[in-house]
This record gives structure tokens, C-alpha cells and sequence, in this order.
């Protein structure tokens, strides 16, 4: 008796600490997606230029189809200053400075994310499997990565770009060649820390493959770290695109970019500064933004921070 009245008890003091016994008042456990999503989400900068490179990357893709001028229509008068008709002026070869600059970012932007596409599988890919075989794979991609980054990446993608022409791909490509290093080694490196969980052991003493371990185990636990990179070498890649094109030597007519569009009007800065500052400004914008929006998603994929910046 003594027993069954003290099994009644308990039972009443459950339902007063729990009333109505719902499994709803049991706080669920959140998964690590949603945690990082709801940090990223408070980090007011990071919010703050997803707005504004979502807003430049809409204007670039829906405004040429409602703006009255073309890119390519150079029947306009010489350096007319901003109106209405013309927000930007026009060029010295009379065309609408606002039609260059729209169909410029499209260029850049198609561009940078072509390179950080490719640098991303390339650099993954490369640093993944040195982590995780280490030994003579380790050794000779660690000495290929060596040999490229001492590399002057910029003369070298220069001379590849004129020799190989202007093309707005070719750009990329060649861009791409030499921007997968950094993504390569930081990868090696946490791959080579993963490799020693007991995550992959058990993976391995299940009789796994090379292949399954990197990609099914080992790359989805570096998605963080692939996240943060993907989106800052797409910064990377739209200002070394727009120093290539600055420099003549990047993308080449008739396909164009901000960076060929600040080229040929850098020289109108004092006289008519539009023609200048309306490409210059996209494109430090683009800039800023992406890597603000990567300073979001590193501190969200931290898990040492607690709170977020302001």
C-alpha cells in the first residue's frame, strides 16, 4: 500500500509540474541548421547587405527589360549630362552611361559567381582528399598548391586572358585557375582534423570508399567553412575582374563589365564624375556587401559565438 500510494504521488506532482501531460511543453531541441540560420538572420549587417545586393542584383536582371535604351545603341549625342532621359548621361561614343552600368554588373556578377563556382569544387575537391589520404596525395597537391599561389596571379591571368581573347568565360576560367589555393588549404587543413573523428573511423571499419568518406562524411561537416569561402571568393573575383578590365586586359568588347566601364570613363572623373562614379559605386557596393555577408555566415557557423555583431 505504502508503495502504490507513493507511485500515486509521484504521478500528481508529474501533472502538476506538466499540466496537461502535452509533449509540446518539452522544449525541442533545435537543429544546427536552424540555430545557424536564426543567428545569421540577427546579424543586422549581414541582413542589412543581403537587401542591398538583392536589390542591385533585381536591378541588374529586371530594369534592361523595361529600360528604353540599349547597351549596345550609340546613336545618342556626346557626354549629355543626367536627366531623365538619360539618369547617367552618356559616353563619349554616345551611349546611355545607365545601360552600360546595368548590363556591366550583370557581366561582373556572371563572372564572380562562374569563379567561385569552379575555385570552390576545384579548391574542396583538392583539399579534401589531401586531408584525408595524406602521404604522397598530400604531398603532391600541397606542392601543386605551392607552385600556384607563387604565382603573380594577376600578370598571369593578364597574359592568359590576351592570349586566349576577352571573353567574358574566358575571364572566368582563367580567374579561376588561379583563385582555388586559399580554399584548398584551408579545406586540407579541417579535413585533416575531421579525419581523425570517430565519425569517419566508423565509417572506414564499415568498409567505406575514398570517395564516400570525403563526400558523403568529410565535406558535409565542412559545409561552414565551404559556405564562407564560396561567398568571399566571389568578392574576390568581382574586383579582380574589375582590375583585369581596368587595365585593358580583362573582359573585352563587345562584351563588357563595371570594370571595363570604370576603364574607359576613369578619365571623366573631375569633368563629368556620373560617367565615373555610377559603375565605381556598384561595384564597391557588390564588394561590400558580399563580405559583410560573409562576416555573417562565419560568426552564424561559429559555434564559439554567442551573440552577433551589431
Amino acid at each position: 500500500m505504502a508503495d502504490l500510494n507513493s507511485m500515486e504521488a509521484g504521478a500528481e506532482s508529474g501533472r502538476d509540474k506538466n499540466p496537461g501531460g502535452s509533449a509540446e511543453a518539452l522544449p525541442e531541441a533545435r537543429s544546427q541548421g536552424r540555430m545557424v540560420l536564426r543567428k545569421f538572420l540577427r546579424h543586422k549587417l549581414a541582413m542589412g547587405s543581403v537587401v542591398v545586393l538583392a536589390l542591385i542584383v533585381l536591378a541588374s536582371i529586371v530594369l534592361p527589360l523595361f529600360y528604353p535604351h540599349s547597351y549596345a545603341d550609340a546613336s545618342f549625342s556626346s557626354y549629355v549630362e543626367p536627366s531623365v532621359e538619360h539618369p547617367l548621361g552618356t559616353t563619349q561614343v554616345g551611349k546611355d552611361m545607365m545601360a552600360q552600368v546595368l548590363r556591366g554588373t550583370q557581366f561582373s556578377l556572371l563572372i564572380a559567381i562562374t569563379v567561385a563556382l569552379l575555385t570552390t569544387i576545384v579548391g574542396v575537391v583538392l583539399g579534401a582528399l589531401a586531408g584525408y589520404l595524406r602521404g604522397f596525395a598530400d604531398s603532391a597537391i600541397s606542392r601543386l598548391t605551392d607552385l600556384f599561389l607563387i604565382v603573380p596571379s594577376i600578370a598571369a591571368a593578364a597574359i592568359m586572358v590576351r592570349v586566349l581573347s576577352g571573353s567574358w568565360y574566358v575571364v572566368a576560367l582563367v580567374l579561376a585557375m588561379f583563385a582555388w589555393m586559399p580554399i584548398a588549404r584551408i579545406t586540407r587543413a579541417e579535413a585533416m582534423s575531421l579525419s581523425q573523428r570517430e565519425f569517419i573511423e566508423a565509417a572506414r571499419a564499415s568498409g567505406a570508399g575514398t570517395g564516400r568518406v570525403v563526400f558523403k562524411h568529410l565535406v558535409p561537416n565542412m559545409v561552414g567553412t565551404i559556405t564562407v569561402n564560396a561567398t568571399l571568393a566571389v568578392a574576390q573575383a568581382v574586383l579582380a575582374e574589375a582590375a583585369l578590365s581596368f587595365i585593358g586586359l580583362g573582359v573585352q568588347i563587345p562584351d563588357t563589365s563595371l570594370g571595363l566601364v570604370i576603364s574607359e570613363n576613369y578619365e571623366q572623373m573631375q569633368g563629368r564624375p556620373w560617367l565615373f562614379f555610377g559603375a565605381f559605386t556598384v561595384l564597391v557596393l557588390i564588394s561590400l556587401t558580399i563580405n559583410f555577408i560573409g562576416d555573417g555566415l562565419r560568426d552564424a557557423f561559429d559555434p564559439r559565438q554567442r551573440g552577433v555583431k551589431a
